[in-house]
């Protein structure tokens, strides 16, 4: 009896899912239910803790702690692992994750950046480039070559300018270019005013910077707010979404054109501002964008999974030693579903 572990562990959450392979006809399909354990935490980034790599081991050990012995598991039973890590981005920072793998017992493991795991789950062979856009945002890509890239995933001065943080702040600005900056009108900046209890213009700088740039209020609501209004065609939230677009294109198209891929590369979209967005806008532009970057017919699809899948399916990749045929990784993909839909 064989269990892997797939782990999704972003800025804001981690998902662990577990998972029983004898439960799974690896050659044809899976006939029962292999998933059997779904977890959520919070962060275990090392860049997101105060205790740096310490904290991802101190967090992930108690997880593991709570989540395995509820299927009477421990760490050693575990056959294969996938870490999907923000804050993976460079070869000192995937030493050091490797290292807190080690010492929490794992022996089979694969820690990668978190952008690569919605390849792993949502391209037709493995290969492709996955634009993450949730708290923050990058790309990676997986070539043909086994070949892997990471494009962005450590700041606004490579780019990194999309994700809920991002539009947040837009908004911010677009209130206070209107109102301080002789910026154009917007509907957005009602709403900024609102969240910020605030009733005279003249103090919007000093509740900027007492409320939000102290962290106390949910940037989620002008995340939100965002797409709504650019629904009723605001010019301010139009032009923050096509800018988003435009810096998610250019990362991914930067990935397409330094991997070797087939001659319609597959573009996989993922993270909570793609998939709960209400507006058109942002995809729309993006595909066009990738277009005109890459002069490639890209095929271009939202992840209607969490990420955490396709850490399963690379789990499932290290514990077989081969690739997991479709039907076998579309039954993994029906199975979250279904258990993500039980959970509602």
């Amino acid at each position: 009896m064989g269990y892997i572990l797939g782990v999704d562990g972003g800025n804001t959450k981690t998902d662990y899912y577990l998972y029983n392979t004898s439960l799974c006809n690896t050659n044809l399909c899976c006939t029962n239910q292999g998933l059997i354990g779904m977890y959520r935490g919070g962060t275990c980034s090392h860049e997101g803790l105060k205790d740096s790599f310490a904290g991802t081991y101190r967090v992930m050990k108690q997880v593991l702690d709570e989540f395995l012995p509820q299927y009477g598991l421990k760490v050693s039973d575990i056959e294969a692992a996938c870490f999907g890590l923000a804050g993976d981005d460079f070869p000192s920072q995937q030493k050091k994750l490797d290292e807190v793998m080690v010492r929490l017992g794992f022996k089979n493991f694969k820690v990668v950046n978190d952008s690569m795991l919605g390849i792993k789950a949502g391209t037709t062979n493995g290969v492709g480039v996955c634009s993450i856009n949730g708290t923050g945002t990058v790309a990676g890509g997986i070539g043909l070559d086994g070949k892997t890239i990471q494009v962005g995933g450590i700041g606004e001065i490579v780019g990194d300018e999309a994700g809920g943080r991002f539009i947040a702040r837009k908004v911010i600005r677009a209130a206070f270019d209107e109102v301080m900056r002789c910026g154009i009108k917007t509907s957005l900046t009602p709403i900024v005013f609102n969240l910020l209890n605030l009733e005279k213009p003249e103090l919007l700088m000093e509740s900027i910077a007492e409320v939000y740039l102290t962290g106390k209020v949910d940037y989620n609501i002008l995340t939100i707010a965002c797409f709504e209004e650019a629904n009723k065609q605001d010019e301010a939230s139009l032009t923050i979404l096509k800018t988003m677009a435009d810096n998610l294109a250019r990362s991914a198209s930067g990935a397409v054109l330094h991997l070797n891929l087939p001659p319609h590369p597959e573009i996989v979209l993922a993270g909570s501002v793609y998939v709960k967005g209400s507006c058109p806008v942002l995809i729309d532009e993006f595909k066009k964008k990738v277009k005109e970057y890459t002069k490639k017919d890209c095929d271009i699809k939202v992840l209607t999974v969490p990420p955490a899948t396709g850490a399963i399916i690379w789990a499932l990749e290290l514990y077989q030693g081969s690739y997991p045929t479709l039907n076998v990784r579309q039954s993994i993909i029906e199975e979250v579903k279904k258990a993500l839909e039980d959970q509602k």
